[in-house]
């Protein structure tokens, strides 16, 4: 097990319950008022999917993914400049998630879960996807303010 040790404020925590096969994101919110996300789940299970969109990062458009559940107690770093989403791979999957800057909806952004260039594996063929989350940006074309 790693261990690591931060010194951030957190200022707001959010909860969400769903049901399996459901999918959140690729959500961001933009500066100034960008978040870092301490993100773990308290019962069932998440894929949980970070994709880097620092535009000078050397990871650019790269993403990375794990599996957070009950059992494991993983808990998962979004820093800013991240998009961060996930799966909900058991019903009634309570996810929650610990940010470093409040909610601003004038800077949020998304990108979409199954863009063609980022070819995120999320191991399922038709997940249950909000109208917002089904009509994001593509990565191809995103412009990054981080």
């Amino acid at each position: 097990m790693r261990e690591f040790e931060i010194d951030l404020d957190f200022v707001q925590d959010n909860e969400s319950k769903s049901q399996k096969g459901v999918l959140r994101g690729l959500h961001f919110q933009n500066p100034p008022f960008e978040q870092g996300k301490l993100v773990r789940v308290v019962k069932g299970a998440v894929l949980d999917v970070a994709v880097d969109i620092r535009k000078d990062s050397d990871t650019y458009g790269e993403w990375l993914s794990q599996e957070l559940t009950e059992e494991n107690k993983t808990m998962l770093w979004i820093p800013p400049g991240f998009a961060h989403g996930f799966l909900t791979l058991k019903d009634e999957t309570i996810f929650q998630y610990k940010c470093t800057d409040y909610y601003n909806k004038d800077s949020e952004g998304s990108i979409r879960w199954d863009d063609p260039i980022l070819k995120i594996n999320w191991n399922i063929k038709n997940p249950i996807v909000s109208d917002k989350d089904g009509s994001a940006t593509l990565f191809i074309d995103f412009k990054s303010k981080f």
